[in-house]
């Protein structure tokens, strides 16, 4: 038996997120179907976490077991010939049996990406959130910072998202602007659902003057998703990469 661990990319436009579900595409179903054809034999495929509807992915981790001699370098060859042209394996490698893609993540880190123009760019509506009037990326910089280190994020979870804790411990939270981009990102231990995308649109929320940057601590002491602010598209965030 071999436990292969793959790094995937993929567009997250027209899928309705990671995991598989009864109705609509998704990533898992795309990827298992591919691997079924090239390895004869059924997979269930373990994913370092689960994306949402329309949130892309540079570097998404998985694993699966094989019995296939196939070697990594065959396999993704052979992949990326079927797979559809919004996804594909970046690397393949033979990895210890006992690696679990989700379980033994160390650190993962998200990037939103907002554009800021007068004019809708029709070409990045599907990679980045449109906003019309500047931000103060300064003061949203600042109420990022309160974000590092280890806090209970329940003001930022999305609602159906049963855990065991609701604390996280961040390690980079920063807003970056170049040219007319602006770039959030994040850095933790692990993220609650919608995590990312609520701090965003509490973000943009300071961006505008409409909160201050100290605003941030009082979200977070209050522990009560009804003060944060609104729940960011999907469009804008990618995972970029999974450290073990």
């Amino acid at each position: 038996m071999r436990n292969i661990k793959c790094v995937i990319a993929y567009d997250g436009a027209a899928f309705m997120g990671w995991q598989s579900q009864e109705r609509g595409r998704t990533v898992q179903e795309t990827i298992e179907g591919a691997l079924q054809v090239v390895l004869g034999h059924q997979v269930r495929v373990i994913a370092s976490g689960r994306t949402d509807s329309g949130v892309h992915a540079f570097a998404q981790v998985i694993n699966f077991p094989t019995e296939s001699t196939i070697p990594a370098d065959g396999l993704i060859r052979g992949l990326n010939t079927i797979l559809p042209g919004d996804v594909a394996f970046l690397s393949a490698e033979d990895a210890p049996l006992e690696f679990n893609a989700r379980q033994m993540a160390k650190t993962k880190t998200y990037v939103y990406v907002m554009e800021i123009s007068p004019i809708r760019n029709p070409f990045l509506a599907r990679y980045a959130l449109h906003e019309k009037g500047p931000l103060d990326c300064c003061s949203m910089q600042e109420a990022a910072s309160y974000l590092l280190g280890e806090h209970d994020f329940t003001s930022f979870q999305g609602a159906g998202s049963p855990v065991r804790t609701t604390i996280r411990c961040i390690t980079t939270s920063e807003v970056l602007q170049k040219g007319n981009k602006v770039f959030f990102r994040m850095q933790g231990s692990g993220f609650l659902r919608h995590m990312v995308r609520n701090i965003v649109g509490t973000l943009l929320q300071v961006g505008k003057g409409k909160r201050a940057p100290t605003d941030m601590q009082r979200i977070i002491a209050l522990k009560d998703r009804s003060f944060a602010g609104p729940t960011a598209p999907p469009q804008g965030l990618y995972l970029v990469g999974v450290e073990y």
